[in-house]
């Protein structure tokens, strides 16, 4: 019986997946203008990019901007969200885990994991996963 030593999969160069959902933690899911806001989608997402969240699925980024400013709205002023811990990702998929904080960087009790299917450098899906209360 011959034993192959498993490989960890082949580092996916072309993306930098840390520095891509880093930047969209806090450039467009803590950003409350909405001018920045698509400055950074655009930079950020694919034009015709997908958020799905639990209660809604949105394409394009105006609705993407437009389903962010309303959790911004519902959230203290200041709160932005903040990665635990480096992303991941090979193979065009990548995550991150964040959580949410107040502008003193209290904890929210929100917390989750982004996942991102990424074509040509940029989000093209995007799926935040909640965690249980």
């Amino acid at each position: 019986m011959t034993i192959v030593p498993r490989r960890r999969p082949k580092e996916d160069k072309a993306i930098d997946y840390d520095s891509l959902l880093r930047a969209n933690a806090r450039r467009v899911f803590s950003e409350p203008d909405p001018d920045r806001r698509l400055t950074a989608l655009k930079e950020l997402w694919a034009e015709n990019g997908v958020l799905a969240e639990n209660e809604q699925v949105v394409t394009g980024w105006e609705a993407v901007s437009g389903s962010v400013g309303a959790l911004l709205k519902m959230l203290p002023p200041g709160a932005t969200f903040e990665a635990d811990g480096p992303a991941a990702g090979h193979h065009g998929l990548g995550r991150l885990r964040w959580h949410g904080v107040d502008s003193s960087g209290k904890p929210l009790g929100v917390a989750g994991t982004d996942i991102a299917f990424v074509e040509d450098g940029r989000i093209a899906k995007l799926y935040v996963i909640l965690d249980p209360p």
